[in-house]
């Protein structure tokens, strides 16, 4: 269990997150700022410790003022029901530590479970990298090619934004920066379609998956996931593993 006990080397908190509750104890505010890392804190082991017991490698818990990002070394071609066990289970344990806290604390009651509602439902906006855009993600999955179903989930975050900023009635500061955080982290995902692609077509290559429904494909940017391909060029049907030898043997060669 060394991997997700190791606090000193998995949890990480960033600074902002010292400096708001500075803030927070100058301001006599430090309730509302412990109440947010709390439910912040709880929600993200959830999902760590869902993935540790399914196996899968906790990297990092990074934990920022308005939120936490959890990063796991996790096959992008792993089976959907495990990766949605890890994604619901962050939105479960803050549900489960809103309820212990409303217990142990009642005459907090009414500030507990106001942040804990703002929290839970921002995060399941269809949104990426929140639970909700990742709930998309897997959705879309079902239906489109691994590539396209990016491309879509990217494009809907980023009309996400833009009409959650058109529909609050005040915009504070809390609002701008975290818009401007999200905004960050879908644009760093959109450059890095490309790459995610290919690490998705390189585990394909390089593991041994088997899948029930197979799909005809005409290129080989049309992939989907939890399917078995095969790609027709001209009056000819090729395998996924040859289409991908092919493709990763040019590389090689052209290394």
């Amino acid at each position: 269990m060394a991997n997700i006990l190791n606090i000193k080397n998995i949890f990480k908190i960033n600074i902002s997150v010292y400096v708001l509750a500075l803030i927070a104890i100058l301001t006599a505010s430090f309730k509302e700022f412990l109440t947010i890392i709390y439910l912040i804190v709880i929600h993200e082991i959830g999902h760590s410790l869902a993935a540790f017991s399914l196996g899968i490698k906790v990297k990092e818990i990074r934990i920022y003022p308005l939120g936490g990002i959890s990063k796991f070394d996790m096959p992008l071609n792993i089976n959907p029901l495990k990766e949605l066990i890890v994604l619901i289970n962050g939105p479960l344990f803050q549900e489960i530590a809103y309820r212990v806290a409303s217990i142990v604390i009642p005459s907090q009651i009414s500030l507990i479970s106001t942040y804990h509602y703002n929290i839970l439902v921002f995060n399941l906006l269809p949104i990426y990298p929140l639970d909700g855009g990742k709930l998309l993600k897997l959705i879309t999955d079902n239906f489109i090619s691994y590539k396209k179903s990016l491309k879509i989930v990217i494009l809907i975050s980023y009309i996400m934004i833009i009409a959650f900023l058109l529909k609050v009635e005040i915009i504070s500061i809390n609002t701008i920066i975290i818009c401007i955080f999200l905004l960050y982290l879908i644009t760093k995902e959109e450059k890095k379609i490309n790459y995610i692609y290919n690490k998705f077509l390189l585990e394909r290559y390089l593991g041994n998956y088997k899948f029930k429904d197979t799909t005809i494909i005409k290129s080989i940017n049309n992939f989907h996931r939890n399917k078995n391909h095969l790609v027709k060029v001209g009056q000819k049907y090729y395998s996924e593993k040859d289409v991908l030898k092919e493709k990763y043997n040019k590389t090689e060669k052209n290394c």
